[in-house]
């Protein structure tokens, strides 16, 4: 116990009398203080540590001459070779007070060789050696459990009376050494053959493994094939790939996978060689390693004009000014009204030009209006001070109107960063449409219709977070997909990614699609100013794609520990940098933007109501002609 870190508890199974039982807790109370805990129980399974959360902290001890300890070992499953340590003994004979006198013979351990003792355990059995009469400490463990090859032992110390396990002493360490792990003791497969499962979706992929050949289709397949035999070589494997065309979805009727999930389920291979999306409903039948590859897949798009999801006729200036603007105007008409009719009641001037009809406040707003507009005045000034103010009204809406043009101007060109959420884009013009692929049909359409079914055949309720989350579960993802993905005819718009991607270069249109790969055809067909305004919005919402193996699978931490090299060594990041792809540089400037209907749709609707409200008026004033004709006495009525 000494040796093994991390290990508090001690799990005594075992068929030894009180006084031994008892000697034994002495013992290790003594030595290690109260850093560790025991336990006693039968051989019993029902006692083993099934569901302790803490099990890396648990260490079992049995003895082999104890009756049914040969059948707990075997009903220990995974137990052997995942998280639990065990400390197996063979008493050979009892003394009259009921203690063992010793071990048995290292070779009479044979019972061992039929257990499924793979690579990861941690089992240690104490037996004598024939040749030199020591007590050695051994383990020993198979790569495969249908192996036909031997146990490999490993001799990790001896025991002494005195001096308790003394661990030997490797090439230039010193004796007495700490217990190395076990990934970092056994880190030769001599040859061993790993089964690795590779999605592939395009069958002409096969023949381009390993040169750069069309490397935006299955990219991440490619990468993480080169990383899977670069695994192999560090741990002296060799690996054989079968290839799949689906990761692997769940079937809700058999709670069967199919695909490369399937596989490592059914123990058909050893390595997920494709990284996947972590999601909850795997976490029971994968362990996740490692974040091998930074595949994003979002909608891509060409950020749309300003004009397409703003009013850019009131952009060019703040709310602010349009308040001031306003004011002016109206105070400018109200003044030169003052003014008019000052100078018409004290006849300023002189002729038969100043008799006229009367200065209204709607004439001169009028005046005040069409000067904003640059269209002169057609009221004549008379006085200085009628002069100065029209002369001020027409210099300062001068300005206003070189500002406002000039920003016009500016504006049509720009684009827009009003999409920003999935929320945005929902309710935006831009069309939508996703890369025909298994997942991403997977999470647009058959998630839903999935969860749907199973509630129907459980009549049970499933909470959400047993399918995969952030898709087609919540109400504007699933918006999305009814509105934009899904045509009222029935048919979807799942594109190739080559017309996925003419698409996005005509505009309008965002597409879902594995960033890497659609920034790769992007660079090679977009014009340099085509790659400017290029925006990304998150769909799936997910973290980078995990590399993965079986639930509880023995190769787990030495893959795992392989996978950090690579990417500590930049072997994961050369494979990487080769195969993908990254987002264009807008390096070619703007270029001429013609205005279409869009840019001077609020122009026409204006222009249009105007002359709704002409038209309205117009006719309410020759109704109004003839009622009052009617109505009301004319002048010869008067006359008379």
């Amino acid at each position: 116990m000494v040796h093994l870190e991390r290990s508090h508890r001690l799990l005594v199974l075992t068929c030894w009398p009180p006084n031994l039982r008892y000697k034994l807790w002495q013992t290790i109370t003594s030595e290690l203080a109260s850093a560790t805990s025991i336990q006693f129980g039968a051989v019993e399974a029902r006692h083993l540590p099934w569901h302790d959360r803490n099990q890396h902290q648990v260490v079992v001890l049995v003895d082999l001459a104890c009756p049914h300890t040969d059948h707990l070992l075997q009903s220990a499953a995974h137990l052997l070779y995942y998280r639990v340590r065990w400390i197996v003994l063979h008493s050979n004979t009892t003394s009259a007070m009921g203690f063992p006198q010793g071990w048995k013979n290292c070779t009479e351990y044979a019972f061992l060789d039929r257990l499924p003792l793979l690579y990861s355990n941690e089992l240690f059995y104490f037996c004598t050696d024939p040749a030199t009469a020591r007590h050695l400490v051994r383990q020993q463990y198979r790569l495969s459990a249908t192996s036909p090859t031997d146990s490999i032992i490993e001799t990790l110390g001896s025991w002494e009376a005195t001096r308790g396990v003394v661990l030997f002493a490797g090439e230039g360490e010193p004796e007495g050494r700490r217990l190395l792990a076990t990934s970092t003791r056994r880190q030769n497969f001599n040859q061993f053959q790993l089964r690795a499962s590779i999605v592939m979706l395009h069958n002409e992929t096969l023949n381009h493994l390993d040169d750069l050949h069309d490397k935006h289709i299955d990219t991440i397949s490619r990468v993480n094939y080169q990383l899977t035999k670069s695994i192999a070589m560090a741990l002296n494997a060799t690996v054989r790939f079968t290839f799949v065309d689906s990761w692997g979805y769940r079937d809700p009727e058999t709670d069967r996978y199919n695909g490369m999930i399937g596989e490592l389920q059914s123990d058909l291979a050893d390595l997920g060689g494709t990284a996947l999306f972590f999601t909850s409903d795997r976490i029971t039948v994968i362990d996740y390693l490692s974040m091998t590859t930074p595949t994003v897949v979002n909608f891509v798009f060409r950020a749309p004009k300003l004009s397409f999801t703003d009013n850019v006729f009131v952009l060019p200036f703040q709310k602010s000014v349009w308040y001031c603007t306003i004011s002016f105007i109206i105070l400018a008409g109200v003044l030169l009204t003052v003014v008019l009719r000052t100078e018409q009641r004290y006849a300023i001037g002189s002729g038969s030009e100043n008799a006229g009809p009367r200065a209204r406040l709607s004439d001169a707003l009028l005046n005040v209006f069409g000067t904003t507009c640059q269209q002169g005045s057609f009221i004549e000034p008379k006085t200085t001070s009628s002069r100065c103010l029209i002369l001020l009204c027409l210099v300062v809406l001068m300005f206003l109107y070189a500002s406002y043009s000039a920003n016009i101007v500016a504006l049509i060109q720009s684009p827009s960063t009003k999409i920003q959420t999935l929320d945005d884009l929902l309710t935006s013009r831009l069309k939508a449409g996703a890369e025909d692929t298994v997942y991403n049909r997977y999470y647009f359409q058959v998630a839903i219709i999935k969860l749907h079914k199973a509630c129907v055949l459980l009549r049970i309720k499933i909470n959400v977070n047993d399918f995969p989350r952030q898709h087609q579960t919540e109400p504007i993802r699933k918006a999305l997909y009814e509105r934009k993905i899904r045509n009222k005819d029935g048919t979807e718009n799942f594109l190739p990614l080559a017309q996925g991607v003419e698409a996005i270069r005509q505009g309008y249109y965002a597409f879902h699609v594995e960033v890497g790969v659609c920034y790769k055809l992007i660079s090679e067909t977009f014009q340099e100013e085509e790659k400017c305004g290029l925006q990304e919005l998150e769909y799936l919402k997910m973290i980078d794609p995990y590399y993965a193996v079986r639930k509880n699978s023995s190769f787990r931490e030495p893959v795992r520990v392989t996978l950090f090299k690579l990417r500590e060594f930049g072997i994961q990041g050369r494979e990487n940098a080769l195969l993908y792809t990254k987002k264009p540089r807008c390096i070619g400037g703007s270029s001429f933007v013609p205005v279409s209907i869009v840019d001077v749709w609020p122009a026409l609707v204006t222009l249009g109501w105007g002359y709704l409200l002409t038209i309205s008026l117009l006719i309410f004033e020759l109704l109004w002609v003839r009622l009052r004709g009617k109505l009301l006495p004319t002048d010869a009525y008067f006359q008379q």
